[in-house]
């Protein structure tokens, strides 16, 4: 039976003695191998840029139809501040 990594990629990655120790303590503890570790984090790191975008997107033009300046704005939020 063949897994759905099967039609993936293999590649070669070189590690620094200090990050296969802790990468082998980590999969270690969890029963899972080097390679599956390894594709959680790829997993994880894609996901990370994915909700960043996300935010960013979901940002954009929320100043829109305001009547103030965004400085104005800033500046106002800060004079809050100066009574502390």
């Amino acid at each position: 039976m063949m897994t759905h990594y099967d039609d993936g990629m293999r590649t070669i990655i070189e590690l620094p003695a200090e990050q296969l120790a802790a990468l082998d303590t980590w999969r270690a503890s969890r029963g899972v191998s080097r390679a599956e570790a390894v594709r959680r984090a790829v997993t994880l790191l894609l996901d990370d840029d994915d909700a960043r975008l996300g935010a960013i997107v979901a940002a954009c033009g929320l100043w829109k139809g305001r009547v103030r300046d965004g400085l104005e704005e800033q500046e106002r939020l800060r004079s809050e501040w100066e009574g502390r």
